[in-house]
């Protein structure tokens, strides 16, 4: 399972296990290894940029201490307010679809939904949306992956 503070069991979460599942079963540094290997490497790195664009703006808005637990969800986080469910969906689509706080090619993540419901539940969603359409603008045709990296050579398994 992936080492990072705030995992889940989330999709993306599964996605990169089962890459990594299949790279095991190859013979270690075999073209397919290295292509998952790879891919890893990558999915792991679009997740940490996302992370940390995330984690700027909630420190612009004030919150440099609270970032990193505001950002952790585990698999005992809970939505603070079921009422809070659909506007935070909305938010988190409206993010998705206006800025480029995640790339292109990013499967939304149920991670950010328990983020954007601490958000409203601190009155900081709306400001939260500000910051990210000014800080990373949607940029038609523009490709948001970090540093230029390439798509994932494997398209992610659905989980079993």
């Amino acid at each position: 399972m992936p080492h990072d503070v705030s995992h889940t069991e989330a999709d993306d979460d599964r996605i990169l296990y089962n890459l990594i599942v299949v790279r095991n079963q190859q013979a270690k540094d075999s073209e397919e290894w290295q292509k998952l290997n790879y891919d890893i490497y990558t999915l792991r790195q679009i997740r940490r940029e996302v992370r940390n664009r995330w984690k700027r703006i909630l420190e612009d808005l004030g919150f440099q201490k609270e970032a990193d637990s505001l950002l952790s969800v585990t698999k005992l986080s809970t939505i603070s307010d079921s009422k809070n469910t659909r506007k935070a969906r909305e938010i988190l689509l409206k993010l998705a679809e206006e800025t480029n706080i995640f790339p292109t090619s990013w499967e939304l993540s149920e991670r950010y939904l328990f983020v954007v419901d601490r958000l409203i539940a601190l009155d900081a969603a709306e400001e939260f949306f500000k910051i990210a359409s000014r800080t990373y603008p949607k940029k038609p045709g523009v490709s948001s992956l970090p540093d230029g990296q390439k798509e994932l050579h494997y398209l992610p398994f659905p989980s079993p």
